[in-house]
């Protein structure tokens, strides 16, 4: 389905990218302390077979209305219809079950970027389909583990004078779809010692049939659930807030990261009339209902053909933060083609449901290229590479330790330069002198 029939309007001009110079930290360490090297990658342009069915028709009614992206409009249908739908229909991996569950993360800058507007326009649509859940089962607010279980949780049972008695009716519909204003606090939240919110979340994520923490002080558990998230967050709180750890522990890869803009200017944005808030909601409704069911959902020939084509692509990996962001692409498109199949009420994953997927993914894929470039996700290494990049001359091992004001270990610089080496980021060689030749390093 073209988007010039939906409406969509081309991308904006990508944003400009200014590099600030970092001097080298001084012996009591004192300095400042430098970002990751990001290399200038091109805003990302969403395809058109992404506006597939009845998504697409959901984006291409709202956007004369909104200054909302339609990238962001289209991730937040997807993923709130992924969570109305439940565990229900889902696609078999081998013994892996994969359900409609989606984390989406839209990326820009603060308000003016109107990420948290995309809600606000998809939501009463929901509210017409399924009103149950559009009271209920909307939250935000990720503090903990402990919390997200507890807007889940199974019923609580405790021994009073010798019988087992109900203490806590627990939660009947485990539907929850967290609306993440600040990640950034999310993402600070998990750095605090004894906080379980990133395993937690990762568990929900994999569709684990029962969530639990370790916590002695939380009996609540939750069998069944269904956990998806929207969180909005700006480029800069997240090049600076995503560590390491998040990065090795497949925290990070669970998200899809998309870039959005205003998508125009419109001082009189209108509400749908109600009419056309029903009529979407009633054909929402009508996809909801089928996809509930407890079975599984394949794909046809003519779509197995495809998926072998494009499996190797998405399956092979890396090094880098930006590898390891993108390294469930097999999951996570598969998963937005069960969506898409849901939505056309199919028995089975098409190929225009695994174009539309590998489309939305396509723009994914770029969006965390525009945001984290060639970054590595390593401290040590990231800082010797920007420092490289800006001495077309080379430098010596020396010259590179001097970078951390003496502060790491030899070991440390080592190790960093054997992954900038490693990863094809860096080059050494040895320059004859008047005594030993000395190793010069050298930016790719």
């Amino acid at each position: 389905m073209s988007t010039k029939a939906h409406g969509i309007l081309p991308e904006p001009d990508p944003l400009d990218y200014t590099v600030e110079v970092f001097s080298p930290r001084d012996k009591k360490g004192n300095g400042k302390e430098p970002p990751p090297s990001y290399a200038p990658a091109p805003w990302p342009t969403m395809e058109e077979a992404a506006y597939h069915g009845l998504a697409g028709d959901v984006v291409s009614t709202i956007l004369p209305h909104t200054e909302a992206d339609p990238v962001a409009l289209l991730l937040q249908f997807l993923v709130s219809f992924g969570n109305v739908v439940g565990r229900g229909r889902y696609y078999l991996a081998e013994q892996t079950r994969h359900y409609g569950n989606l984390f989406a993360v839209p990326v820009g800058d603060t308000s003016k970027a109107r990420k948290g507007t995309s809600a606000d326009r998809v939501h009463p649509i929901f509210g017409e389909a399924d009103p149950t859940w559009y009271v209920n089962c909307v939250k935000s607010g990720m503090v903990s583990g402990e919390g997200i279980i507890f807007h889940v949780r199974d019923e609580i049972y405790a021994m009073r004078k010798g019988e087992m008695e109900l203490t806590d009716p627990g939660v009947a519909d485990k539907r929850l779809l967290l609306q993440e204003h600040e990640f950034f606090r999310v993402l600070a939240a998990m750095k605090r010692e004894g906080n379980a919110l990133s395993p937690l979340i990762r568990d929900a994520w994999d569709g684990r049939w029962r969530l639990e923490t370790l916590a002695k002080n939380s009996p609540n558990k939750a069998t069944n659930a269904c956990v998806s998230i929207v969180a909005h967050i700006t480029v800069e709180e997240l090049r600076s807030a995503l560590d390491e750890t998040a990065m090795a522990n497949g925290f990070a890869n669970r998200f899809l990261f998309a870039c959005v803009k205003r998508s125009k200017e419109l001082p009189f944005g209108a509400a749908l009339s109600p009419e056309t808030i029903k009529r979407l909601g009633a054909t929402t409704q009508a996809a909801i209902l089928p996809a509930q069911r407890d079975d599984v959902i394949g794909m046809s020939k003519p779509a197995q053909v495809l998926w072998r084509e494009v499996y190797s692509a998405l399956s092979r990996g890396g090094e880098g933060l930006l590898a390891h962001i993108t390294s469930r692409a097999e999951a996570q498109t598969v998963r937005l083609a069960l969506i898409y199949a849901l939505l056309d009420q199919a028995e089975a994953i098409d190929v225009a449901h695994l174009e539309a997927a590998l489309a939305v993914w396509k723009y994914c894929e770029a969006s965390a290229r525009y945001i984290f470039g060639d970054s590595l996700g390593d401290r040590e290494a990231d800082l010797i590479l920007q420092t490289l990049r800006q001495n077309a001359n080379g430098m010596i091992r020396r010259e590179i330790f001097r970078l951390f004001g003496n502060h790491v270990s030899s070991g440390t610089v080592t190790r960093a330069l054997g992954y900038l080496l490693r990863t094809g980021k860096v080059r050494n060689e040895s320059q004859p002198t008047s005594g030993r030749p000395r190793e010069v390093w050298f930016a790719v």
